[in-house]
């Protein structure tokens, strides 16, 4: 059974971790969001640590900032469980940064097929990752 949660443990607080991820991390972009991510030999209670931002420049109002957090971490919690199995039969642990890149508030749907496209092409990425590392 599927648990559709997102508790403390998986949301990424380390300031040693983020400045290692930003410095050392992966990106790639599927609009709106710009996806930045790193494979960690740390033990992480959980196979993946999530950090969301947007940007201040582009949203100037706190209030829409936190809304587009929130929406952003609500389409992840629905859709990280394929992303979990993959990096679970690989043993593999995850530090992962999703900013927000869009020019204006996108509703929930669209952000949600774009969430899920997202996990998709991170599974790749990964999957690409490891393949080059064992040849």
């Amino acid at each position: 059974m599927k648990k559709y949660t997102f508790s403390k443990e998986e949301r990424l607080c380390s300031k040693r971790l983020i400045d290692g991820l930003f410095h050392n991390g992966s990106s790639f972009v599927v609009y709106p969001y710009r996806v930045i991510f790193s494979r960690t030999e740390v033990a992480l209670p959980f196979p993946v640590q999530v950090i969301t931002s947007v940007s201040k420049r582009r949203f100037k109002h706190a209030v829409t900032r936190n809304r587009l957090k929130r929406l952003i971490r609500e389409c992840y919690r629905l859709e990280k469980h394929n992303l979990y199995d993959y990096l679970n039969q690989h043993s593999l642990h995850l530090l992962l940064a999703i900013q927000y890149i869009g020019k204006e508030e996108l509703p929930f749907i669209d952000l949600h097929h774009k969430m899920k496209l997202l996990l998709e092409k991170l599974s790749h990425e990964l999957a690409a990752s490891t393949l080059g590392k064992r040849n």
